[in-house]
């Protein structure tokens, strides 16, 4: 089993490494821009960065990340921003999941585009960066410093954040790696956020729920990333 992991994790890695000229570095959980990106997940998709929809008035749940919050690799419809506007509109929930995944972000990346999230006025951001810090071998510092920035800033406009941390492969080395990992409990302790520990819990590592760049989930995986979503943020609306 640990064989089987390690080359599933090698093989995520090596992909990484295959960009086409101009394209940003991708990695686990950080990749091109899919469906529905920078907009209320129930409508046709538009440029990120386009001023919010004014026609719907529900408050608004930010989901702030990379192609796997995108949906890269899948169908319009089946991001897991998606998935959650259409569960919490069967259920009555009255708000509108807006997708800003964008391709290959950093944490650094993401600061640059905090303007844009504000703007929707959210009640509430499911922050999902930092992967492609880690893969690109990045300080575990300077990552904790630009999420604890945005997590401020979103704070501070009186929004509700929601963390979502991710792994690295174990070809970075467990020092690395727990460095990384502890960084996403820090934060969560330092800001008394409520914490999704493993966005990828019962996906990451599994093909039967993976994509075949081992990058993203495919469907089927999405749907358990989109439970996980949904069990954590339900209690908070």
């Amino acid at each position: 089993m640990a064989f089987r992991t390690t080359t599933i994790w090698i093989a995520v890695l090596a992909a990484c490494c295959w960009c086409l000229p101009g394209c940003r570095d991708e990695g686990v959980g950080a990749h091109a821009v899919g469906p529905g990106a920078g907009q209320p997940a129930s409508q046709p998709a538009k440029t990120p960065g386009k001023a919010p929809d004014a026609s719907d008035s529900r408050p608004a749940i930010v989901c702030f990340g990379d192609s796997l919050t995108a949906g890269q690799g899948l169908d319009p419809g089946q991001s897991f921003p998606d998935l959650l506007q259409q569960d919490l509109d069967s259920h009555g929930y009255q708000y509108r999941v807006v997708n800003m995944g964008v391709s290959g972000d950093t944490t650094q990346d993401g600061m640059e585009r905090l303007g844009l999230v504000l703007a929707e006025k959210p009640v509430i951001v499911l922050l999902e960066l930092g992967a492609n810090d880690g893969l690109r071998g990045q300080p575990v510092a300077g990552t904790e410093a630009n999420l604890s920035q945005t997590i401020e800033a979103l704070q501070k406009a009186g929004t509700k954040v929601v963390l979502a941390g991710i792994t690295l492969p174990p070809n970075y080395g467990p020092a690395y790696i727990q460095q990384f990992d502890t960084m996403y409990r820090d934060l969560a302790a330092k800001y008394k956020l409520t914490m999704i520990p493993f966005l990828l819990a019962g996906v990451g590592g599994n093909p039967e729920y993976m994509q075949k760049d081992g990058l993203h989930p495919n469907a089927a995986g999405t749907r358990i990333v989109e439970a996980t979503v949904r069990k954590t943020l339900v209690p908070l609306l």
